[in-house]
């Protein structure tokens, strides 16, 4: 038996794990996909949200303002890529100033630091790309840019070095609450498609089917809405055409479609807000796309966008009040939620995994470990080194020569790392996101084969097993002319 079960294996659920992880506790992770961050973390906007957004008073504005001001030591700690490049909420209407006003006055309360309002001329400067309408900005000089991808993998792979237990492609199927016979506690009973576990505790990070999992226990019910984002991602030979988050004013249905840097060099434009009820429809469409260029050319001027490599959808976990709900469920003792968690859910995740493991440390007198360890050291990317660090590498590990991914320049040598470091890469996304292998201009068309040839070497998985995504998603059936090699 489990002291704490956590479902769901992203950043939520990462960050409650690896808190949890300093205590001398037993902690497992159980999640329906093949890796972590499989769901609404692998598919958002990357941004670290200062916090003027927020209700004042509302866990979403508390946990986005702490998670902001942790995520400094964070990425030093995990070794991940986060740069506090800035924010600018773009005002193109006369009219519309007051919003500005707004939302800086709800910053302030909030607690966010640096905030000021820039007339047209000021903005300009900033960022010339803007669109010629500006009349006014607010600027937010804490805003930033992160990996979500790599912050979610280091966030687990800290937590299962310290001890955690994480179960893929474990789906849970039911909940079940029952009383220890020995000390009368509640104990959790969790049936799964691959066998039944027991915890004491249950924390509730399950994204979209954060719902499903409360509903299962309590009477009080709560409702969450797949809201569906469009994205576009630009080659990196434009991803200077703005430095700052470039946001509009914001709507009921969010943030709006921004134009953002990344920590990796593109251009990302998105998302768009379309609420649906299909928990899985992070499918594209023609609609969205279209919707999100159009908004996005309002705010910034000659967006390049030719220069598209790839579009996606991701879905956010919309609750219908708009609020975080993060605490023990009343009528289900020990069960803990971590659910309606949104935008800025990115950015929360560390303040989240901080508030969940002071709660379970009062509640369960949980004792630190004497050995833990808060440190991660990420894949070592020789493109980072100089031209005689890179040859010395090279002569030591000759892998760190031969280059699989042309667009990225992503070596065997991290590839072989990715693989085979604490919950390493099972499949071609898997690799994708610790790596980069296959995320540029040509989308894998070049090195797929390769890092198949990589995956079936290290693991001795056959070929026509790889999948893409995990599950039914196979790269090949079977061998042709008689197998043929």
């Amino acid at each position: 038996m489990y002291d704490v079960i956590i479902i769901g294996a992203g950043v939520t659920g990462s960050a409650v794990a690896r808190e949890l992880s300093r205590y001398k506790l037993n902690v497992c992770v159980l999640d329906k996909e093949e890796d972590v961050c499989c769901g609404t973390s692998k598919a958002n906007s990357a941004i670290v949200h200062a916090g003027f957004d927020a209700e004042t008073g509302s866990l979403m504005a508390r946990f986005n303002v702490r998670g902001n001001e942790m995520m400094d030591q964070v990425s030093k700690d995990l070794d991940i890529p986060f740069k506090r490049n800035g924010a600018l909420v773009v005002c193109i209407h006369e009219s519309e100033k007051d919003g500005l006003k707004d939302l800086y006055d709800r910053g302030v309360a909030n607690g966010v630091k640096g905030l000021q309002i820039l007339s047209r001329e000021e903005a300009l400067e900033k960022e010339p790309n803007l669109s010629e309408n500006v009349v006014a900005a607010l600027y937010a000089p804490t805003s930033g840019i992160v990996c979500p991808f790599i912050l979610n993998i280091a966030m687990a792979e800290n937590a299962c070095v310290n001890g955690v237990d994480f179960f893929f492609n474990t789906e849970v199927e039911s909940l079940t609450p029952g009383t220890c016979k020995k000390h009368g506690n509640p104990i959790w009973t969790i049936r799964t498609n691959n066998g039944v576990y027991k915890a004491r505790y249950v924390v509730n990070a399950a994204g979209v089917y954060a719902d499903k999992f409360h509903n299962m226990v309590s009477e009080k019910k709560i409702h969450i809405t797949p809201r569906r984002g469009d994205y576009c991602l630009l080659d990196k030979t434009v991803g200077n055409h703005v430095s700052h988050t470039i946001f509009p004013q914001p709507t009921k249905l969010g943030k709006g479609v921004l134009v953002s840097p990344t920590v990796h060099g593109n251009l990302i434009v998105g998302p768009t807000a379309v609420d649906i009820e299909n928990k899985e429809g992070n499918n594209t469409t023609a609609a969205g796309i279209n919707d999100l260029i159009e908004k996005a050319g309002d705010h910034v001027r000659n967006l390049p966008i030719r220069q598209v490599i790839t579009s996606f959808a991701g879905l956010r976990a919309h609750e219908d009040h708009h609020e975080f709900i993060v605490g023990e469920v009343e009528d289900a003792p020990h069960f803990i939620d971590c659910a309606g968690i949104e935008s800025p859910g990115l950015t929360s995740c560390p303040a989240i995994g901080e508030y969940v493991g002071a709660m379970l440390k009062e509640k369960m007198g949980l004792e630190e470990k004497e050995d833990w360890i808060g440190t991660r050291k990420g894949i070592l990317n020789p493109s980072d080194l100089s031209i005689e660090e890179r040859n010395e590498l090279i002569k030591k590990e000759p892998a760190y020569g031969r280059i699989i991914c042309r667009c990225e320049s992503v070596t065997e040598g991290e590839i072989i790392d990715a693989i085979h470091r604490p919950l390493g890469a099972r499949s071609l996304d898997g690799v994708k996101r610790r790596t980069r292998a296959g995320m540029g201009r040509c989308q894998a068309g070049f090195c797929s084969p390769r890092t198949m040839e990589i995956i079936n070497r290290e693991l001795g998985i056959p070929m026509e097993k790889i999948t893409k995504l995990g599950g039914d998603s196979k790269m090949v059936l079977e061998r042709t002319k008689g197998g043929a090699q």
